[in-house]
């Protein structure tokens, strides 16, 4: 444990040297032919409520990372979202390892049709571990909101129940990944989806969950 608390320091300097109060955030760019870029909406409009409700002080300006990139030891909260096909390169897998074994958090939201080549790139990163469904009893459910069912559907596709799942390293929640809901399409402008107010601010709010318990980590 204080081997990788040591080596988490070392990497995340980078991280630590933003500021005190003040954050950005970043969208995963990746290989393969998915659309990384979909819902361009999204992540400013969670920004900007985390920074209303949470009293945060994230920068507004989302940047694009690529997976393989040193850069990507520069921001605390990475978010990957598709509909489509990923991969990851063996070099982009252990430069993505090392992000999560350094401190890094990444979410990735299912934007339907992503599942199915998602999941052998997480165990390209993690290959000795295991995606494991995050209980509704988790501390991401219990920030400043609860949700006491998990993670809310928000976007129909399937009529399947939304799931969240986890990479867990010495108990610590590294990777998020949650299925079947669609957060992502919550999040954006309300006439890309026509989703309800209700369904988007409950989008909102599991997603302004996701950045204080990352953030929470920190301190």
């Amino acid at each position: 444990m204080k081997k990788r608390l040591l080596f988490s320091l070392l990497l995340l300097l980078p991280i630590l040297s933003i500021g005190q109060n003040t954050y950005q955030i970043a969208i995963l760019k990746y290989n393969g032919g998915g659309d990384w870029y979909s819902n361009p909406t999204s992540l400013p409009n969670l920004v900007e409520f985390c920074n209303q409700n949470l009293e945060t002080n994230i920068i507004k300006d989302i940047a694009t990372v690529e997976v393989g990139s040193l850069d990507i030891f520069n921001y605390p909260f990475i978010h990957m979202t598709g509909h489509g096909n990923v991969i990851f390169s063996s070099k982009e897998a252990d430069n993505l390892r090392k992000y999560l074994l350094s401190g890094g958090f990444l979410h990735i939201d299912d934007n339907y049709g992503m599942d199915p080549f998602i999941r052998p790139e997480i165990k390209k990163v993690f290959p000795n571990e295991n995606l494991i469904e995050i209980p509704s009893t988790h501390p991401i459910f219990q920030q400043k909101y609860f949700f006491d069912n998990g993670v809310p559907k928000i976007h129909e596709h399937d009529k399947r129940n939304p799931q969240a799942f986890g990479i867990f390293i010495e108990s610590e929640l590294v990777l998020l990944y949650t299925y079947e809901t669609d957060l992502g399409d919550g999040w954006e402008d309300q006439e890309v989806h026509n989703n309800s107010e209700e369904k988007r601010l409950k989008a909102l709010k599991m997603g302004a969950n996701i950045i204080e318990f990352v953030f929470n980590r920190k301190n």
